[in-house]
């Protein structure tokens, strides 16, 4: 036998005896008899043999390719055995482990039931980058240069012109840019995920949030369509009594545009600490898409039109579990996690 192979062969030998577990004696008979293993390498140099010696290597090979596989069949056969007679003294009227079961997290649940709702309305799942470029985030959104959300203390930029998106809605740009045919223009979107802001946390705001923001464009697509749909969802997710509200405010992407509130389901509208007396709590912010953010996307303003809007989907969950502070959702706690799903 090759001294090189007989040395090999006794360390190996050695390392298996001393295994303590089948899986151990696997790894050491692969590292031999495996695809890179010392012996399968053995065999592959047979054809450097000068011929009239090959007969005797290939033989002294196969020899230590066969102790191999003996001595790690029969430490494995002695593991098995031992493992079973270690079995024979379980008691086996003790009660079992506990299997803990996973649970999907309170965000994901919320996140699915709101998509749910708007593919049950009619709309379309749509995602797209977390990484984006400043010509998306902003200015196709009619975000100008000048505006403070693209200031440095509240985006996190990865580079010249390059950023984490702080809000969804560039899949709504990206939606519209991909349609060829801008004579014919139906869009129905949800933009469903994470969003990143400089946001010191507290208890209503973390620097990672998801969102859903969703976009409808047509000919006819008019801000009653919006107050309707936004109805549905809000009763649809809270439940049949719930009331929708919709007031007067501003965000650079719609015109006109409006906060939306719902009435308090914890108090029915009378009035609690958790509504701050007033019988509202705030959800989302919606609005009709301004004819500049149309213009960016090549669809003309004059033809079409169409509504927007954008809800944290944490704060729905807040709001759906009655829970005070949005940090538990990302600190992890089993305890708390277990209250759900």
């Amino acid at each position: 036998m090759d001294g090189d192979l007989e040395t090999r062969l006794k360390l190996l030998a050695h390392q298996i005896d001393v295994a303590k577990t089948a899986e151990e004696v696997r790894l050491l008979v692969n590292s031999a008899l495996g695809s890179k293993g010392w012996v399968t390498d053995a065999l592959t140099a047979i054809k450097t043999v000068h011929p009239s010696e090959r007969k005797a290597y290939g033989q002294a090979v196969n020899e230590v390719k066969a102790k191999v596989k003996e001595i790690g069949d029969a430490k494995a056969a002695a593991l098995g055995k031992a493992a079973t007679s270690a079995d024979e003294y379980l008691d086996i009227t003790l009660p079992g482990a506990d299997i803990l079961m996973g649970r999907l997290h309170p965000v994901t649940l919320v996140y699915r039931r709101i998509c749910e709702i708007f593919i049950g309305m009619g709309f379309t799942v749509v995602e797209g980058p977390e990484i984006e470029d400043e010509y998306h985030n902003f200015e196709a959104l009619n975000i100008p240069a000048n505006h403070p959300a693209r200031d440095d203390m509240d985006t996190f930029y990865l580079g010249a012109g390059v950023l984490l998106r702080t809000h969804t809605s560039p899949v709504q740009i990206r939606t519209m840019e991909a349609i060829e045919d801008k004579d014919d223009v139906l869009i129905r979107i949800i933009s469903p995920g994470n969003a990143y802001r400089r946001d010191k946390p507290d208890r209503t705001h973390t620097s990672m949030f998801s969102q859903v923001e969703g976009l409808m464009i047509g000919k006819d697509v008019t801000f009653a369509h919006l107050n309707g749909i936004l109805s549905q969802f809000a009763r649809s997710l809270f439940g049949p009594s719930v009331k929708t509200r919709l007031r007067p405010d501003f965000f650079p992407f719609v015109e006109p545009g409006a906060e939306v509130a719902i009435s308090c389901p914890l108090c029915g509208g009378q009035g609690c600490p958790t509504c701050k007396k007033s019988g509202w709590i705030e959800i989302l912010g919606a609005g009709m898409v301004h004819p500049n953010v149309l213009r960016a996307v090549n669809i003309d303003p004059e033809r079409f039109q169409g509504f927007a809007f954008g809800m944290g989907i944490e704060r729905v969950a807040m709001l759906y579990y009655q829970i005070d502070d949005m940090r538990l959702f990302f600190e992890n706690d089993v305890e708390f996690l277990k209250r759900f799903g």
